[in-house]
């Protein structure tokens, strides 16, 4: 229903608002239980490569010209550092609809990438999985292997970035959308590439980044007033006056006379 001010009526945005925090937090045990599942199994196996992690090690170290090794480590270093960071505060700002709901949206969405970031690490001691071997590495690295710390973060950041992008413009901004969600899988695939991580940190990375987002949006659609996300409720238009009819038996005078 619409009401007056050409805004959706208070319930049924707070069945949207349910709607979101329900979808999103679906999304999100699915992606945790899946990225649980590969945890176990990459624990269970003592960190030994899985599946097409060896078929994509090997490849990736045989097909490596200088052009699309320079390429991928321009790429990947945009996944950590402070690129994320002012990325996700811009989402902040592209999100809000005043200085002051930019200025929370920000912090919210730097909240979100920063506790990721410090859940990521303690799952990474948790795993203790170990890289590929150091003479396959086409680029520095440091710490454990699983999840992927630079595709986790490349991960959060674009979804930040999307969820912003959709409320600004449900209907547009798909190009900027799948733009984004690129750039997050090449970060993602380029730590494969330059022998630094096998493929099932990145895929644990994706997951990670899935489930934690779920986690975070569901919260948000929750706890956020609905104001956050509509911008102030305009006044409701006042009804106009119209004057009383006259009677026309009194006009000009008191009647025949």
């Amino acid at each position: 229903m619409i009401g007056e001010d050409g805004r959706p009526k208070a319930g049924e945005r707070s069945g949207r608002r349910r709607d979101v925090a329900d979808l999103a937090g679906s999304a999100g045990l699915g992606a945790w239980a899946a990225f649980t599942v590969l945890a176990l199994v990459v624990a269970g196996r003592a960190g030994a490569p899985l599946w097409l992690d060896g078929r994509f090690h090997i490849w990736s170290v045989g097909h490596r010209p200088e052009e699309a090794v320079a390429l991928a480590r321009g790429v990947t270093a945009t996944g950590t550092g402070v690129v994320p960071y002012f990325l996700t505060a811009l989402a902040g700002v592209v999100a809000g609809r005043t200085p002051r709901t930019r200025l929370l949206a920000a912090a919210i969405g730097l909240a979100c990438l920063g506790a990721g970031q410090l859940a990521r690490h303690g799952v990474m001691e948790l795993v203790h999985r170990s890289r590929p071997p150091v003479a396959d590495w086409a680029a520095h690295a440091t710490g454990w292997a699983f999840p992927s710390g630079h595709t986790t973060t490349a991960a959060l950041t674009a979804g930040v970035l999307t969820v912003a992008l959709t409320l600004r413009a449900p209907r547009g901004g798909t190009a900027l959308r799948v733009a984004v969600c690129g750039w997050a899988l090449l970060v993602g695939l380029t730590r494969v590439y330059l022998g630094v991580h096998w493929f099932t940190d990145v895929l644990g990375g994706w997951l990670f980044a899935a489930g934690w987002l779920g986690l975070c949006l569901c919260a948000a659609a929750r706890l956020l007033p609905a104001s956050f996300l509509t911008g102030p409720t305009a006044p409701a238009e006042q009804p106009r006056q119209h004057p009383a009819p006259r009677d026309r038996g009194h006009r000009g005078g008191s009647g025949t006379g």
